[in-house]
C-alpha cells in the first residue's frame, strides 16, 4: 500500500472519525447503562428492605408504623409493604433484562476497548511508527469489535 503522507492522513482522519463515533455512542450509552444498573442495585435493596421490617419486627413493627401513620388497621401497613416491594423487585427486574438483553455492559467496555486502541494507533500514525498496511489492518480489527456503532450521519 502506498505509504505517502496523504494515504497516511486520510488513515488518520478516518480514525478520527471513528472516534468521534465512539464517543458519540458511549456518551449516550454510558448513562443508560449506569441508570439501568442502579435501578437495578436500588430498587433490589429497597424492596429486601421493606420486607425486613415485618420479617424482623414481626407484628410489632407493623403495628409501630401504624401507630406513627395514625392507620386504622395494621393490615394496611402490610398491603403497603408488600405492594412496594413488589413494584421495586419488578422495576429491578425489568431494568436487569432491558441492560443483559440487549448486552449493553458488554458494547459499552467494547466500545471503550476500541476507542483505545484507535488512540493508541492514531499516536503510532501520526509519529510515523508504524507502516500504512500495518495500521490498516489494526484498524480493521479494532472497529470490528464495535460494528454495532452506527456511523454518524450528516446533513
Amino acid at each position: 500500500m502506498d505509504d505517502s503522507a496523504d494515504t497516511r492522513q486520510r488513515l488518520s482522519e478516518r480514525i478520527d472519525q471513528k472516534q468521534q463515533t465512539i464517543r458519540s455512542y458511549l456518551g449516550r450509552e454510558r448513562p443508560r447503562r449506569n441508570r439501568l444498573s442502579n435501578i437495578s442495585i436500588v430498587g433490589s435493596a429497597l424492596a429486601a428492605m421493606l420486607t425486613a421490617g415485618p420479617a424482623v419486627g414481626g407484628t410489632g413493627f407493623t403495628e409501630s408504623v401504624r401507630g406513627i401513620f395514625s392507620l386504622d388497621d395494621d393490615s394496611i401497613v402490610w398491603r403497603f409493604l408488600c405492594l412496594a416491594a413488589v413494584i421495586l423487585s419488578v422495576a429491578a427486574a425489568l431494568a436487569t433484562n432491558f441492560a443483559n438483553s440487549r448486552a449493553l455492559g458488554e458494547k459499552v467496555s467494547a466500545a471503550e476497548t476500541a476507542n483505545a486502541q484507535l488512540e493508541g494507533l492514531q499516536l503510532s500514525l501520526n509519529f510515523g511508527n508504524l507502516a500504512v498496511d500495518e495500521a490498516l489492518k489494526l484498524y480493521q480489527q479494532a472497529v470490528a469489535q464495535v460494528a454495532f456503532v452506527d456511523e454518524v450521519r450528516t446533513g
